[in-house]
């Protein structure tokens, strides 16, 4: 599990690790830039050109000491200093008088009828900006920006793609690289994670440039990525002598006429993940289908045919998952009701449950402490109201969780899980395949 730091925490780690370790700053740019150096040297030839674009900040720093680097690896190197701005910061003006030393030639692109074309097997580094920025990028800066995206290079970030903020969602009408691969230090950046930024991000890996880990490991953030679910599988492990009543008894309250599948689906997934004794409570009309399919649970039938309406007894349970293809009848909303308001053990809310306590201007009010909640956006929406954008969004569902005291799972590429304590891991594990009809009712299973 990784930290999320903001653009800020890691100037500041910058600054711990120069003080702590002692080392200068330009030591430290050179530390980063090797780090980036080897990676490149991992994954690419000497035999392919490299075009370097360096702005005048650190960000240009760091590409220009690539440069520096790739070039004393035989590779072919032509370097651009892009001149937005008539002052250099102080490690980027060292590392351009150490290029010069090398007798290698700097263009500077003072206009846009300065910027280099490149051939589609060239690799381009971008440097242009790093991840302090917080403002839209304009005038040459961005005209440069166009011309790598017109390009069919490979085009690799360092830090972060150029015009591209680190903590917020980036304005949609933002010049940004849409970079190939982005090589970004120490932590991931909060925007990465956020839907919108695919455009940008085709492939991001996190390199470690050996920042103060007192400091990292003290920093206080709210927001953590998983990405590895093996690191937790101890929460999971199982005796030689347990059996079905250790790893308990759960209830999914699930189905209607024409929507069995999700109670099927949802039971599956339940028995699959592990739960001792499983107890299906679901409308008659599904009785038949649900004991051919899965004869390893107990299958409890409401007294209506087509609905469920009756009030489960949930004494007997250890934890309780309600909502997969139960509809929206009026009935069901009072059973609904009478669940959440009467139910000690935990509780996964999901779906039809989800739009039940959205159309009841009371519904919030239903829910109780802990209780887990696995919205998609249009679901989540419809609970919260919608917003204007992922961070918006992302800022609602921890406001939300923290108010009602519950933990939401708001899915997505990089699905968020807001806990009530005010933290947010996003869960990088996914994959395009799970976008299907039935996924959601699978995690309502595995999650009871």
């Amino acid at each position: 599990m990784q930290k999320i730091l903001s653009s800020k925490q890691i100037r500041q780690a910058d600054g711990a690790t120069i003080e702590r370790e002692p080392i200068s700053s330009e030591a430290l740019m050179e530390r980063a830039a090797n780090a980036c150096v080897n990676w490149i040297i991992e994954h690419y030839t000497s035999s392919q050109k490299v075009v370097v674009f360096a702005g005048v900040g650190n960000n240009g720093g760091d590409a220009l000491v690539i440069s520096r680097r790739l070039l004393q690896q035989g590779f072919d190197v032509s370097t651009y200093l892009v001149r937005y701005s008539e002052n250099f910061s102080a490690d980027c003006q060292i590392n351009l008088d150490r290029l010069r030393e090398m007798n290698h030639e700097i263009t500077y692109i003072l206009e846009e009828d300065h910027i280099p074309g490149f051939a589609s097997e060239t690799i381009v580094i971008d440097g242009l900006f790093g991840s302090g920025l917080n403002r839209l990028v304009k005038g040459l800066a961005a005209t440069c920006i166009e011309q790598i995206n017109a390009g069919l290079a490979e085009v690799i970030s360092i830090d972060i793609p150029s015009g591209m903020y680190a903590d917020k969602l980036t304005p949609s009408d933002s010049v940004v690289v849409q970079a190939s691969v982005t090589l970004t230090f120490e932590t991931p950046k909060l925007s990465f994670l956020l839907p919108g930024s695919e455009q940008f991000l085709k492939h991001w890996e996190v390199i470690k440039i050996g920042l103060d880990p007192m400091f990292i490991r003290e920093a206080d953030s709210n927001y953590f990525l998983v990405n590895e679910i093996e690191e937790l599988s101890y929460n999971f492990g199982r005796e030689r002598f347990d059996h079905k009543g250790t790893f308990g008894h759960a209830i999914l309250i699930a189905g209607s006429f024409g929507k069995m599948g999700a109670a099927v689906l949802a039971s599956k997934s339940a028995l699959r993940a592990g739960v001792g004794k499983l107890t299906a409570h679901i409308p008659r009309c599904g009785y038949s289908l649900y004991q051919a399919t899965i004869p390893e649970a107990m299958c409890e039938v409401d007294d209506y045919v087509d609905f469920i309406a009756d009030t489960p007894k949930l004494s007997a349970y250890q934890s309780v998952g309600i909502g997969p293809g139960i509809s929206l009848n009026k009935k069901t909303r009072r059973m609904l009701k009478n669940v959440l308001t009467s139910v000690t053990c935990p509780v996964v809310i999901d779906a039809d449950a989800l739009n039940l306590i959205a159309n009841h201007e009371e519904g919030l009010k239903w829910i109780p402490k802990n209780a887990i909640l696995t919205p998609h956006v249009g679901e989540f929406e419809r609970l919260f109201g919608a917003s204007d954008n992922a961070f918006d969004r992302l800022q609602l569902a921890l406001k939300s969780a923290s108010k009602l005291g519950v933990y939401i799972i708001l899915k997505g590429a990089n699905t968020t899980i807001c806990a009530p304590t005010g933290k947010v891991f996003f869960n990088s594990t996914g994959n395009p395949g799970m976008a299907t009809a039935g996924s959601g009712d699978v995690l309502t299973g595995i999650l009871t």
